[in-house]
């Protein structure tokens, strides 16, 4: 699949973003434990990035789901971290512009496609990962207030959000539990303090993915108002979460398609200047394999992603090609950009090079948005004829 010219013009200016703005910063910053700054966050906003997908009315630019596709390719070939920002404004909005009532749409959607609004989502437990329909966190209501109780981990941007969107139970005697389950859009202010103590936070120390941290959360009768239930009805969270999984899965395999490309970009010029008994490394046979070996996993996965792109553009489900091109680009980009780090040999695992940033951004895509493992079993769900 090739790109139209509107396409391409995208991309042609997210790379000079991303070369003038992020590649200058992106080593240091990681190597330091440092997270994006927040005016390079700023100019993102500025560009449209985080309303990339959502309708001019609310603000965005109404774009495809390919334009959102390329724009997180190209900023995560700078930094992981920096294509990983929209993710947090996808999920949220994605979920809004599908589920919420228009009081909602009106009061989150033009302020989260300006970056006025940053978000996360606050859906995994302590003791509660892939197995949604087990979630605990209570949300108890009280008046025109929800209450919330209970713990969340591994919600990352959580100290710089100003809206946490968050899976609670509402319900906790209806069988099936997923039935009980409702999706608050929770406020606050952005810092490290959080509330304490209806609300405090720590980071989790991670290998990898430094730009943005992961937080656990605990909420110990944190206040939500009553008009922040998605949609204004209980019990429809699990379901409304499934559904915008699509867009989220689709925009991991082009940060994954993004990480690799860098990892390759990388190897491919160190091979062409690194000097080995009298020449260029790359003049030799197996190193020349590596590069062609990646080079072909890469474009098999960025096309995989477009063609999930075109299936959801089109309307039509697209949880099966959503989890197609999740789960291979994000074990493609696990295995190509170890062998691109071999390709640098001992400086490989050296700081002073970036291929083992990109190593160890790379572990993370068989994790998260859904693990490979329940990728495969959605595909084979939908395979076997499931719903």
């Amino acid at each position: 699949m090739a790109l139209r010219e509107e396409h391409d013009q995208i991309r042609r200016s997210v790379r000079e973003f991303v070369e003038r703005e992020v590649l200058p910063i992106a080593d240091d910053l990681d190597n330091r434990d440092q997270e994006i700054p927040l005016p390079l966050i700023g100019k993102m906003a500025e560009l449209g990035y985080f309303g990339l997908i959502f309708p001019p009315e609310y603000g965005g630019m109404g774009l495809d789901s390919l334009s959102m596709a390329i724009v997180t390719e190209e900023l995560s070939r700078g930094w992981l971290s920096v294509g990983s920002v929209m993710t947090r404004m996808i999920i949220t909005g994605t979920l809004i512009m599908a589920n919420g009532t228009e009081a909602q749409k009106k009061k989150f959607l033009p302020k989260i496609s300006s970056g006025e609004l940053l978000t996360a989502a606050a859906f995994t437990e302590p003791d509660v990962g892939s197995d949604t329909a087990s979630m605990k966190l209570r949300a108890v209501k009280e008046g025109d207030h929800y209450k919330l109780y209970g713990e969340k981990t591994w919600c990352t941007f959580a100290n710089r959000a100003h809206l946490l969107t968050v899976l609670a139970r509402t319900n906790p005697d209806i069988q099936p539990k997923h039935k009980g389950l409702s999706i608050l859009l929770v406020e606050k202010k952005p810092g490290d303090d959080f509330s304490p103590p209806e609300l405090g936070g720590s980071p989790i120390p991670t290998i990898g993915y430094k730009g943005m941290k992961s937080y656990s959360l605990g909420f110990d009768g944190y206040s939500c108002p009553v008009e922040n239930l998605l949609g204004g009805e209980e019990g429809k969270g699990f379901y409304q979460l499934m559904a915008t999984y699509e867009y989220a899965r689709i925009q991991t395999a082009a940060r994954a398609v993004g990480t690799a490309q860098a990892s390759f970009d990388a190897a491919l010029k160190y091979s062409q200047e690194r000097v080995q008994f009298g020449k260029p490394i790359c003049d030799f046979q197996v190193i020349r394999h590596k590069l062609a070996h990646a080079a072909t996993e890469i474009e098999a996965a960025r096309q995989l992603t477009w063609y999930a792109c075109a299936k959801k553009d089109s309307g039509a489900r697209s949880d099966l090609e959503a989890g197609m091109a999740k789960v291979f680009a994000a074990e493609m980009a696990e295995r190509v950009t170890s062998e691109m780090l071999q390709v640098f040999g001992g400086y490989g695992y050296s700081r002073e090079y970036p291929a083992q940033r990109f190593w160890r951004d790379a572990r993370v895509f068989r994790v998260f948005e859904g693990t490979s493992e329940i990728q495969y079993e959605v595909i084979a769900k939908r395979l076997l004829g499931g719903k």
